[in-house]
Parts: structure tokens; sequence; C-alpha cells
């Protein structure tokens, strides 16, 4: 029999979270308790397909406007409501419909997007072999139809090897790119030229080089697009430094399996590290030491992690098909959610209010309801002592 482990999870506070995974399902996670709430599935949006496997997403989370995009397998891009999931606009790229070119980055510009009407935004998206393009769609009456507005950019961000990862700064005015023989290099999206490339580390003192794979990468901090970190297959953790040099300004090796997620936390100096094998990490950059290990064995490759833009949450998604959603500062797991397939995203919707939530409770009524709370244990011997009298 092999060995278990029994992790008792202590509820979270309340959220809503949206999966995608390899099915092209989108489900929508919802803890509606103020206190210790179990999330459950309350939504399940799309239909089981494996050629709408869901390769990237972004949202525009604002109090005014919500917007959610979706790029698919079959190079679809479906723009949602993530209040509903109805389908606002359908935009299929017909100039790169191969399989080995998927789409694997996307982003939805939130600023640009109260310049124009509501039925408007501004699209960035990047497939494996490094052809890039931002343009504005506006959205039909039709799902089915969008239209292109205005002006529209394309160029290419690498000229050999596949991008693996894309982030957008804060400012939405930088993007980053890399991947498999590809160097990260950032781009200036105000008049498309790139701005910095970075230069492989040197040889050990063994003399063998590492080559170019970089999986995953994030910015420190939304308002500076100078310092970012990225994860590669070789399971290391570089800080670059685009103002300092061009070669990581620190490094280290985080277990023996490829970095597939990384997350940046908001006080800027902190990461969230997932790997392979399903370990996780929390991490201070600027030492390279560990804060502490996440509690909680995940048994796949940990694809997806998310840090709550207010609570003390963040959440972690795999190929294990669970949800698992950690307290940040115990790094204790608060609740995971079995999902069935393998999940490849997720994403938090920080506008969420709980309505007809319970009433928190006095100080006064938890002393009563723990007085007249009795254990399964302590009624029984009770029933046995009532029989002997």
């Amino acid at each position: 029999m092999p060995r278990t482990t029994t992790v008792e999870c202590s509820g979270c506070p309340p959220l809503r979270a949206l999966t995608f995974d390899a099915l092209g399902l989108v489900k929508v996670v919802e803890a509606r308790k103020k206190q210790q709430g179990v999330p459950q599935v309350v939504e399940r949006w799309g239909d089981p397909e494996s050629s709408k496997c869901v390769t990237a997403v972004s949202m525009i989370d604002r109090n005014s406007y919500h917007l959610l995009a979706v790029a698919r397998k079959n190079n679809q891009i479906e723009v949602l409501s993530p209040v509903n999931g109805d389908i606002q606009a359908t935009i299929s790229d017909a100039n790169h419909l191969d399989e080995e070119n998927n789409i694997v980055g996307l982003h939805l510009f939130a600023k640009q997007n109260l310049e124009f009407a509501s039925r408007c935004f501004t699209l960035l998206t990047c497939t494996t072999k490094g052809n890039a393009s931002m343009r504005s769609i506006e959205v039909a009456d039709s799902s089915t139809e969008s239209s292109c507005i205005g002006s529209s950019e394309t160029w290419n961000v690498c000229s050999g090897g596949n991008i693996l990862c894309c982030k957008m700064d804060g400012n939405e005015k930088f993007a980053l790119f890399g991947g498999k023989g590809v160097e990260i290099n950032i781009w200036d999206l105000d008049n498309f030229t790139k701005i910095w490339n970075s230069k492989p580390p040197p040889k050990d003192s063994l003399g063998i080089f590492t080559p170019t794979w970089f999986t995953s990468a994030t910015f420190l901090m939304k308002d500076d697009h100078r310092k970012f970190v990225a994860g590669t297959n070789s399971h290391q953790v570089r800080l670059y430094d685009i103002s300092a040099q061009r070669r990581p300004v620190f490094s280290f090796n985080f277990c023996e399996t490829p970095i597939k997620a990384l997350a940046e936390d908001i006080d800027g100096y902190s990461i969230y590290v997932g790997n392979g094998s399903g370990e996780m990490a929390s991490v201070d950059i600027r030492t390279g030491k560990m804060l502490g290990c996440f509690s909680g064995k995940c048994s796949g490759s940990i694809r997806s992690i998310v840090r709550h833009p207010e609570l003390p949450v963040v959440a972690s998604c795999g190929l294990d098909s669970y949800l698992r959603l950690w307290d940040t500062k115990t790094r204790q797991l608060l609740s995971a959610v079995f999902l069935k397939q393998h999940l490849m995203h997720i994403l938090f919707d920080s506008n969420f209010i709980v309505k007809g939530a319970d009433k928190e409770q006095t100080p006064a009524e938890i002393r009563v309801s723990k007085e007249v709370e009795v254990s399964p244990l302590k009624r029984k011997k009770l029933l046995e002592t009532k029989d002997i009298y």
C-alpha cells in the first residue's frame, strides 16, 4: 500500500476563480461564506473538445468593465463575459492556422479600452513561432462575427526557436517574450521596437553550456518593467535587471525538475515557483532565500500560479486536476477542488461580492455554539452511560 498523508483544510475567504482546462471548459469556482468557506463549482461554460484546449487567457477586471479573452488550440480567440460566460466575439486567425503554431501569448489592454467605445477592445497575441500582432477589435451584434478597426500591427519577435512565455508589464507599454532557443527580449509597444535582449550565462566550471530554454516569466512590480524573473527548463530561476546588464544578476536552482509556473507577490520582491513534479515554494528574490514550501502534496505538474490582488490567497493548478488555494502567510492549504480535467490556467475575479452570506458571529455566540456542540465520540459515550443507568 502506498504511504498517504491527510491534510486538513481550514477553508478560505469569499472568492471567485475561473479555471481553464485541456478540454476547453471554463469552470467557475466560488466560496461564499465569509469565514472558512468551501469552494464549489457553480458554473461550467462550453462543451468538452480536445481541439478547444485553452492555451492562453487574459481578463480585464475593473469595476466598470469586465471582459475575458480565451485562446484555444484551434487558434480561435473567444471574448467572453466573465460574469455569465456569454460569447461577445469570436476571432479566427486564418493566417496562422497550424497545429505547431498555437497562440501562447494573449493580453487584453485595459487602459486603451477606456479610450474606445464599450464594444471595442485592443488585443495582443503571439504564436509559438513568434508571430506577434496588436489590433483593435469591434464586437459585432452577432457573437460569431467581429471586425478589426483602426490599424493592425504585426511583427516577429524571434527568428528561430519556439516562444513559450509572454508577459505584459503593468503599464501595458512593454511586452516580454522568451522560449526554447529564444532569449528573453523586451519590446516597446509604442513604436514596436526591441529595446533589450538577454544574454546567456557563461559556461560553468566544468565547461558545460546550458542551452536556452525559458518556460515562464513575470515582472516583479507592475510599475517597473526593468526587473523580471524567468524560469528555465534546467530548473533554474533567474533575476534580470535590464538597466544593469544583459546577463542575469542573480540565479538559483529550484529542486530537480523544469520550472513550469512563476507568479509575483504584491510586495514586489517575493515570487511563487512551481515545477514539473508538483513542488511549490515562496522565494525572496532579493537574496534567493526560500521562505518556505507549501504544505500539501501535488501529484502533477503545476501549470499556473496566481496571486489574489487583495486577499492573502494564492492559487495553483496543474495536471493533477486539482485547484488548490493556499494562505500566503502560513503557506498552508486552505482548500482543494477536484475538477476532473487537466488544468492549464486560472484567474481570480477581484470584484466578486458575496450577497446573502452568513452573518459573522459575535464572540459570545461563538462561545455558546462551542458549549452546545458535542462531538460524535462524546455523544456516543453519553448514550452508553444512559443505557447503563
